[in-house]
């Protein structure tokens, strides 16, 4: 019987045209087995990687110049189709090409109108794989006693829904409501729905979190059979739970987080040898021997991928009797851990290491703080507290010193970016916000768990066995080659191609730029070139840590990949070896599981973010009037981002420019002025006012007092305009023939918001980070 990836290969490389269900039959010799194979065409299809045509024949959409991508909607009503092959370019999509497609949706698309210069390629949606939403979060506006509408807050639905009187439950005007769609969009009718939760009044407290909870899709609760079985796991450990461990419990050994962290998920333990190598141990918590394969728990963290972060809670992975309690490495407690044992040499390298099921005792629960005491701060009063342990701190740091070292040396790219933390009361609402610190403490337990995750990755590829690789891509060519050009602005010179670009070359650069006026602007239009990481069964590497191999295996309790790689580092473990009939079960399931996870960190992480611009905008709202100094953290051709000194962010809209008309040179991330010159760009120093805060749009605005320009060069384009213009001679009677005068041409720009025949797409929100990790 042929798998699903046998008849997808048959149809892509051998079917020479669409064939009918009894062509296939024929030519994959399938007679008797028609019900099995309706079963995995039909599956096939619902995930878009077969189509059936109106003539019921079935092909793959590259051969039948179609495009399959998820929908980037737009408040006005156009849309971007993000490409699911990373080589191909957004395809914008008009208006009335949509064909009832929404925001989020999985689509088809058939390209008519290739790519011109610098625009992008349009389409039309031809199909609609999958819906993206089957619920969205909104406010409800009372119409007559017939019928209202809701209307959302996602802005990339930017239609409201229908919601007849019997299906409104009671909702009163203006209250936060739950929609869920009974009719999608098409080209007649918009969307219909039915309220099946008022959430409250939008000013209510915690209402807004909680619309964003329900907007994200995100369970709070965990259901019956899931609680169930976390509640039949035991809270301590029996002899049996010991059979095949490597006892390690008289080993030293601390976990070392935050203060507010309850679910503990390694441990780190260091001891120098007699030959000066140092002995590092990463021991994580064992929590695939908890979740079995194929169990309600299982199921449920499949789902949700990892744990969610927000200001004020948390949205746990798995249940908090597992997580904060049989999983986490609670102090002098025994706990059932996969341990990564590393020999390390001066040079920071992994001369040896081992990796197996363990029981460990930590000795201590340290906090970053406390450990930065310790090490920067020299406290006296946690150095006597703490007296048997201060050596092994003070290993540590050496240790870390030399594996950064090693990571920068092979050209690792290191960006010095800075985190906010957000301070709430009891009532959920922002009271401070600071920079959050990355001490000494927090960058040895990351080159720790750096070393451990490459160890495990590298070992594991080398068996030849099904696993799950955190992978960075290396950069669009085009992307990075616009920033070869942005950087000879400031008088520097990349060595290589762009499509051949090594790390060491992006990271020698950083290390030029350290401490000098560019080095925002330039860090931060680099990691806007890079690609974003994410979850593989194929080994790509890791651009970013500049590793050959790179897994996410040390936090089994808040990402699902982690508890997978455990699953398998504990069968071969056991078993020794693999059946081959396992192995394609395991690949099947991995690559699935891999791009689910791919998808449910970038929901996770759009939630944070969502919730840290809702706290920072209320934080932001007692502010109004006052004055503060910030850097330009981004420049767009409808403003600038101010970044504050406690990193919140705001928008000086360049209708409050007053003094010029300011044009966009988007090759140069600048703001230039037509008649004074002046340049705003990443990096400036300004001074400015809080105009106004919009909770709605969760958006600050500013009004620019002050403005201070690096020294560093202008563009060249703006160095040509400074030269004295030539003097035009006085006309003599000798008559000479004029030239034709040339016909100037326009050029267009490369920006998302170009699209063919349709409005730029505006945002006020500038590009945010993203992590390589």
């Amino acid at each position: 019987m042929p798998t699903i990836q046998k008849i997808l290969q048959f149809l892509e490389q051998e079917a020479y045209k669409p064939l009918t269900f009894s062509e296939i039959v024929e030519m994959l010799n399938m007679r008797g087995q028609e019900e099995e194979l309706t079963s995995l065409l039909q599956e096939l299809e619902s995930n878009g990687q077969v189509i059936k045509t109106k003539n019921e024949r079935y092909g793959t959409p590259d051969r039948m110049n179609l495009i399959k991508g998820k929908v980037q909607g737009n408040a006005k009503g156009f849309a971007f189709v993000i490409a699911d092959k990373s080589d191909l370019k957004d395809i914008y999509i008009h208006s009335s090409d949509m064909n009832g497609a929404m925001d989020g949706d999985i689509v088809l698309v058939r390209v008519f109108n290739k790519k011109k210069q610098d625009r992008r390629p349009e389409g039309e949606i031809t199909r609609i794989v999958k819906r993206g939403r089957s619920q969205v979060v909104g406010v409800f506006r009372s119409i007559n006693e017939h019928f209202g509408f809701v209307v959302p807050d996602d802005r990339r639905l930017p239609a409201d829904i229908f919601i007849p009187t019997e299906h409104r439950m009671g909702a009163e005007n203006g209250q936060k409501v739950v929609v869920k769609l009974s009719h999608f969009p098409s080209d007649r009718n918009s969307a219909e729905g039915e309220i099946i939760e008022i959430i409250g009044n939008k000013d209510d407290p915690g209402v807004d979190i909680v619309s964003i909870i329900r907007k994200h899709g995100l369970p709070e609760k965990f259901p019956p059979e899931v609680e169930e079985e976390a509640e039949a796991i035991s809270e301590t450990i029996s002899d049996k739970d010991l059979l095949g461990r490597h006892d390690i419990r008289q080993r030293v050994m601390v976990t070392i987080d935050g203060e507010d962290a309850k679910d503990l998920d390694d441990a780190v333990s260091v001891e120098r040898l007699p030959n000066g190598n140092i002995r590092l141990g990463v021991h994580i918590a064992d929590v695939g021997y908890y979740v079995k394969e194929g169990s309600a728990l299982d199921r449920e963290a499949y789902e949700r991928g990892c744990s969610v972060y927000l200001v004020d809670r948390v949205i746990p992975m798995l249940p908090k009797r597992l997580s904060n309690g049989i999983c986490s490495l609670n102090p002098q407690v025994d706990r059932l851990t996969m341990t990564c044992d590393m020999e390390i040499d001066k040079r920071g390298e992994v001369v040896a290491y081992d990796i197996y099921p363990s029981v460990i005792c930590t000795n201590e629960r340290m906090t970053y703080r406390n450990v930065q005491k310790i090490l920067e701060e020299h406290d006296a009063e946690l150095i006597e507290r703490y007296r048997s342990l201060v050596p092994h701190f003070e290993l540590m740091a050496e240790l870390a010193d030399r594996l950064r070292t090693k990571r920068i040396r092979r050209g690792a790219v290191d960006f010095n970016f800075t985190e906010a933390k957000i301070i709430v009361d009891e009532n959920g609402k922002p009271v401070d916000i600071v920079k959050r610190p990355r001490s000494v403490a927090e960058r040895l337990i990351e080159e720790f768990m750096l070393s451990a995750n490459e160890t495990v990755a590298e070992h594991y590829n080398r068996l030849e066995v099904p696993f799950v690789y955190r992978i960075h891509e290396n950069p669009d060519a085009e992307k990075l080659q616009s920033f070869y050009q942005f950087v000879t602005t400031f008088g520097y010179r990349m060595k290589g191609k762009a499509d051949k670009v090594k790390p060491r070359a992006l990271q020698d650069l950083l290390l030029k730029i350290s401490g000098r006026p560019e080095e925002t602007v330039i860090s931060t239009v680099m990691l806007r070139s890079m690609k974003q990481a994410k979850y593989s069964t194929e080994n790509a590497g890791h651009f970013g840590l500049a590793a050959n191999f790179y897994s996410h295996f040390t936090s089994p309790i808040r990402r699902y990949p982690d508890l997978l790689i455990h699953r398998v580092m504990r069968e071969l473990y056991n078993e020794g070896t693999l059946s081959s009939e396992r192995m394609e079960q395991l690949q099947l399931f991995l690559s699935d599981a891999s791009e689910q996870s791919s998808v449910r960190e970038r929901v996770a992480v759009d939630a944070e973010r969502e919730t840290d611009d809702l706290k920072q905008a209320e934080f932001m709202t007692e502010h109004v009037g006052e004055e503060y100094e910030g850097t330009i953290s981004g420049v767009t051709s409808f403003g600038i981002f101010v970044e504050l000194e406690n990193t919140i962010e705001g928008l000086v809209h360049v209708s409050f420019l007053n003094d010029d008309y300011y044009r966009y040179e988007e090759k140069y991330y600048c703001l230039i002025g037509e008649r004074t010159g002046r340049v705003l760009r990443i990096g400036d120093k300004v001074k400015i006012k809080v105009s106004g805060v919009n909770m709605e749009e969760r958006k600050i605005d500013f009004e620019l007092l002050e403005h201070t320009a690096q020294d560093i060069p202008l563009p060249t384009s703006q160095k040509e305009k400074k030269k004295k213009k030539p003097v035009r001679k006085k006309p003599t009677n000798k008559a000479t023939p004029r030239k034709p005068k040339a016909t100037a041409v326009k050029k267009e720009t490369n920006t998302k918001a170009d699209a063919p025949a349709a409005p730029r797409k505006r945002r006020r929100r500038k590009p945010r980070k993203t992590g390589i990790n």
